[in-house]
């Protein structure tokens, strides 16, 4: 990634270079093959977890393995149009699944159990030391991409997708509208109605969706993780000029 020199504004409310996230983390080979070994039993731990999932499509060199010419987000979406139902934790069908298509990505409905918060990779790792230093509880993490300024990471928490209070929901169609962009530039949060591919996951390009903290901690509740992942979007949003604040980061259907 460089040394960064240059590349932000306001780095006097950076933290200090010494106190980041282990070096591993940031620059670690973005080389699949020790989770694609264990596919299998890190699907059925995300379904233990409480994950809902389903097959979703996988990468064919640079192409997606649906039949749809110049698919939008190739691999990166659900088999089925009727994913929201067909998703399910049960150990059984997701052992069928997984035998039956060997290559197949997985994707995990939100809103049912749990959210997601969906940032831009640097903005989250930034936010993610930020909150262990805190003893703030932070539940599974996956990495999603690369460095090159699409990765994201993703942060799964409890949902708000069902509150007795329907005032209180929040609905992932937030990350679509411009004039809620500005205000959370670079968050996207997936709740019902959405999904995200669950680790481990092949992308294009040789790249995947790893967990950096897995699913066996707690669901947190969003609303202890919101405002330092707002803070740190919103200054890594300001900090590159071409981050593109209106691209969904994965799509509502297919």
């Amino acid at each position: 990634m460089g040394d960064g020199k240059g590349r932000y504004r306001g780095t006097e409310n950076r933290l200090p270079r010494e106190s980041r996230l282990p070096q591993w983390l940031r620059r670690r080979p973005r080389d699949t093959e020790p989770e694609d070994s264990r596919r299998e039993s890190l699907l059925l731990a995300a379904a233990g977890a409480g994950l809902p999932l389903a097959p979703a499509a996988y990468p064919v060199a640079y192409r997606c393995s649906c039949d749809r010419i110049g698919c939008p987000t190739p691999a990166m979406h659900p088999v089925s149009f009727a994913w929201q139902t067909q998703s399910t934790t049960d150990r059984a069908q997701i052992e069928r699944w997984a035998q039956g298509q060997p290559e197949a990505n997985f994707i995990t409905a939100t809103g049912m159990v749990h959210d997601v918060l969906d940032v831009p990779l640097e903005a989250g790792l930034d936010a993610l030391e930020r909150l262990l230093e805190r003893g703030i509880e932070v539940g599974p993490v996956a990495e999603s991409g690369g460095t090159g300024g699409d990765g994201r990471l993703l942060f799964f928490t409890a949902t708000r997708g069902t509150p007795e209070d329907e005032d209180e929901w929040w609905p992932c169609e937030l990350d679509c509208h411009p004039e809620t962009m500005d205000e959370h530039p670079g968050l996207r949060w997936h709740c019902r109605g959405s999904y995200v591919l669950v680790p481990p996951a092949r992308l294009p390009g040789d790249l995947g969706v790893h967990w950096v903290r897995g699913p066996e901690h707690p669901l947190p509740d969003p609303l202890t993780l919101l405002e330092t992942l707002t803070d740190a979007c919103a200054r890594y949003a300001g900090d590159d000029e071409e981050l593109n604040r209106h691209a969904p980061a994965w799509p509502l259907g297919r």
